[in-house]
């Protein structure tokens, strides 16, 4: 496959990834004022359902897919030693990050499927920031490929 659609396939999906990882939690804030059982406890299960399943999940499996492709095209002529560079370690928590906190929405949906949303609005506004200061992170590593 020609490197660079690979690599505009994984952007692609990244960006779908995140507009979901950043979406979702502000659904949550709204979703955390009312009453269980409502209809509008109803309709935020519904669009968090489909945003989790339809984008995200996705997004996510997509993301890692062409990431993984494309370190296996990388490695072909940097070697495999490039995955202990710096940037690429930094990048590399940054995905651990990411996807660990898509789980850990999914958890959170599944909460207030169950109607035991323990967490507040403010909770939810103050965190949902935290995959986009992962992703600053991760793309200045990747564009500048630095070193210490």
């Amino acid at each position: 496959m020609n490197y660079n659609l690979l690599r505009g396939l994984h952007i692609l999906s990244v960006i779908a990834w995140m507009a979901g990882i950043m979406y979702l939690p502000r659904i949550f804030a709204y979703h955390a004022e009312v009453a269980v059982g409502s209809e509008m406890d109803q309709t935020f299960q519904t669009m968090e359902r489909k945003l989790y399943r339809i984008i995200m999940n996705p997004a996510m499996v997509a993301t890692w897919v062409f990431g993984l492709a494309l370190i296996y095209v990388d490695a072909q002529g940097r070697g495999w030693g490039f995955l202990a560079t710096p940037w690429m370690l930094t990048k590399l928590g940054g995905v651990v990050f990411i996807t660990g906190w898509h789980q850990f929405l999914g958890s959170a949906r599944k909460a207030f499927v169950a109607g035991r949303n323990l967490r507040t609005r403010r909770f939810w506004l103050m965190t949902n920031e935290l995959p986009f200061l992962a992703a600053i992170a991760m793309v200045i590593a990747v564009t500048t490929e630095f070193m210490f």
